[in-house]
């Protein structure tokens, strides 16, 4: 059966930057943890932030321009904390490489896992199309990201044998 990599603040996890979470109250997402098919993960966490943390969004760009060096992720007092990102970017991936993952479900806006949404990186609350850093290489690597919107799509292509 096939495993699904999830942000683990979806799953209740305290891993928000405020230290709180994000629980999905979903009929899917209890089938999926009852099956034992999710992998929760949090990659602002692996890449050694703590909880809680400053918020952070990613100056003029998205997800690739940070991954590519063009674009830097700055947390609301100004530290740069792309590294952070970038690490728990290529743990993620390292750890959806253990499990054979090939879908992900992940948490809208964030800087890290937004798949279709993020804010503009001014902190002024303006959402802009783009994709987060994690996210980003996910799909770079050939794994289908979705939003915590987007649980229906994810689950017809779980039974079309992903």
């Amino acid at each position: 059966m096939r495993k699904i990599l999830i942000s683990a603040c979806l799953v209740g996890e305290q891993v928000k930057y405020d230290g709180g979470d994000n629980r999905l109250s979903s009929t899917l997402i209890d089938q999926w943890s009852k099956e034992n098919r999710l992998i929760p993960f949090c990659p602002e966490v692996a890449g050694g932030l703590s909880v809680p943390r400053a918020p952070v969004e990613i100056e003029n760009g998205e997800g690739l321009d940070v991954l590519q060096g063009r674009s830097r992720a700055k947390n609301k007092t100004g530290e740069d904390v792309t590294e952070a990102f970038l690490v728990g970017a290529e743990k993620t991936l390292a750890e959806a490489g253990k499990h054979q993952i090939t879908l992900a479900i992940l948490k809208e806006r964030s800087p890290s896992c937004g798949v279709n949404i993020i804010y503009n990186g001014r902190f002024n609350g303006t959402r802009v199309p783009g994709k987060g850093v994690t996210a980003r290489l996910l799909e770079q690597n050939g794994i289908r990201t979705f939003s915590e919107d987007q649980l229906e799509e994810a689950a017809q292509l779980i039974d079309d044998n992903l």
